[in-house]
């Protein structure tokens, strides 16, 4: 497994709970730690088979200037985007750090860090699989009969499948 990150990305935004910091704004820090596996990219020297470090620096960007009232919000619009845009993510960590939080004191910085895995097994051949379980995961994607999905869902509950297992269920 392998690394991809982005540190220290520098934002200025207009988010907060409060209107002051609404109308204000302040400086945000934002990093994104992302393992996957990059093999084939670096042996074929493929962009396109990798996680393009700048797509995450634009998803980032563009999270910042939607202007909400908590970090928990951008963080999590931050992991959501980029699960979306990337399917080989194995694990992720986002960070969002507010810059001199006006709190009436001194305080160098407050941050939200979001984390996800997401590896896990099969739940009937218990071979490794990626699974975001949202509805952008593909094992919401497959074709099946509603008979054959309720009898899955009966067998093995909220765990999922294997693409081999789904397609021997699709036959």
């Amino acid at each position: 497994m392998a690394t991809i990150a982005l540190e220290g990305m520098h934002f200025y935004a207009r988010h907060g709970f409060y209107e002051e910091e609404q109308v204000i704004g302040n400086e945000y820090v934002v990093d994104v730690y992302l393992e996957t596996v990059f093999t084939k990219a670096a042996v074929e020297d493929d962009l396109y088979q990798t996680i393009n470090y700048e797509t995450v620096y634009l998803i980032c960007e563009a999270a910042m200037r939607r202007n909400v009232k908590l970090l928990e919000t951008v963080a999590s619009r931050i992991a959501l985007d980029i699960k979306h845009q990337f399917r080989n993510i194995k694990e992720m960590k986002i960070k969002v750090k507010k810059l001199n939080p006006p709190l009436g004191g001194r305080v160098d910085s407050a941050f939200v860090e979001v984390s996800g895995e997401y590896t896990k097994k099969c739940a009937r051949c218990d071979r490794p699989l990626l699974c975001y379980g949202d509805k952008t995961c593909w094992c919401m994607e497959t074709k099946l009969f509603q008979k054959t999905l309720e009898q899955l869902k009966g067998t093995y509950g909220d765990r999922c499948l294997c693409e081999d297992c789904l397609k021997f269920y699709a036959k």
